[in-house]
């Protein structure tokens, strides 16, 4: 069997192989009545990896996570396709396959989270609080992992849109199979028949997961439906804006440019800061080590702006990778600022570099 994952640096997790456990739809597919050979059918897996990866990253909120999870569907529909003899659809198939994974994956774990869903705004006077495992976080995905810009524009919009970051919060405060009703239903767009086919249920059960689900969403103010806000030229210039104040580290320019009511969080502390006040008063204060970085742009993330900062090395000579800044914008104004510090892992994911020199 061919290697089918595509970044050697993700550790693969151990996930035991449960794909058997509910029956395959009927649905006849002829043309995969005949397995392909190795070639043609890593090229048919492989056509499904984006739209694949998204779904597993909204179900798991982490990238590393959702391609684990992905190349153990791919493995288990290997070694599983003798059996399957054409009897669905290949997508649905591995959908299926997908969501078991998934959910093995959900059964021995916490959901992840976002500082905010851990407790009050933060004083940024105060301490910068614990630091916590990786495991405790939502962290950030590149939307060209699951939303190819040769994709149908459509899709293309509706992957991006729903890979939002507090989308993908407020989908961990699911039950798990909660999640995927909704998910499958208001994401992909599945017919309840077709849901409760793929999770060996009733119709009636679908529709009540999925009602239940959607009033937890309406409850955090989210939806699969909230647009992102076309990035146009006025907020390419409010960007460019940002980088030169920010790494002039002008607090008057950098008022202008943030929202009365913004926020900040910067995993993997529990800090996060609400206000515009609060946020620059942290900027001058315990978070001055940022003065001087420069900051370049990288591809989008969750949908959203997102930037690699670099702090002055301590070496005195170049920079050191410090947080890849994902940015919202809203009312012309930065509206949320994350900071996801964990480098190590997502600036090759982002396709930074490791450092910049002076």
């Amino acid at each position: 069997m061919p290697v089918l994952g595509h970044r050697d640096r993700c550790t693969r997790r151990n996930l035991s192989p449960q794909d058997k456990r509910v029956p395959w739809p009927v649905v006849p597919d002829p043309s995969l009545s005949i397995k392909p050979d190795e070639r043609e059918l890593e090229h048919r897996l492989e056509q499904h990896r984006a739209e694949l990866t998204g779904f597993c990253y909204r179900m798991l909120a982490s990238p590393f996570e959702a391609e684990d999870a992905v190349q153990e569907t791919f493995v288990r529909a290997w070694r599983g396709y003798d059996q399957f003899e054409g009897r669905a659809a290949l997508r649905s198939w591995l959908y299926r396959i997908a969501t078991n994974v998934c959910l093995d994956a959900l059964s021995e774990r916490e959901r992840r989270v976002r500082p905010m869903d851990l407790g009050p705004v933060w004083n940024p006077d105060g301490p910068i609080g614990r630091t916590l495992p990786e495991t405790t976080w939502i962290e950030p995905m590149p939307d060209g992992l699951v939303a190819p810009p040769e994709g149908d524009p459509a899709e293309v919009v509706v992957s991006r849109e729903t890979i939002r970051l507090a989308f993908v919060a407020a989908l961990q405060h699911l039950p798990p199979r909660q999640r995927a009703v909704l998910i499958l239903s208001e994401v992909l767009r599945w017919k309840a028949s077709e849901v409760a086919e793929l999770l060996d249920t009733s119709v009636a059960s679908v529709n009540s997961a999925l009602q239940r689900a959607r009033a937890t969403l309406a409850a955090s103010g989210v939806s699969s439906t909230d647009p992102l806000p076309a990035v146009d030229e006025s907020q390419r210039e409010l960007l460019a804006r940002y980088v030169e104040a920010f790494e002039r580290y002008d607090m008057e320019a950098l008022t202008s440019l943030i929202h009365e009511d913004a926020t900040q969080s910067m995993p993997p502390y529990e800090l996060w800061l609400s206000g515009r006040e609060n946020i620059l008063s942290w900027w001058v204060g315990p978070g001055a080590g940022c003065r001087g970085s420069r900051v370049i742009p990288t591809s989008a993330a969750n949908g959203l702006p997102a930037f690699g900062q670099y702090k002055p090395s301590e070496s005195g000579s170049g920079y050191d990778p410090w947080a890849l800044q994902v940015l919202e914008i809203a009312d012309r104004r930065l509206v949320e600022l994350t900071f996801f510090l964990d480098t190590e892992r997502l600036f090759p994911l982002f396709g930074l570099p490791a450092r910049l020199e002076s």
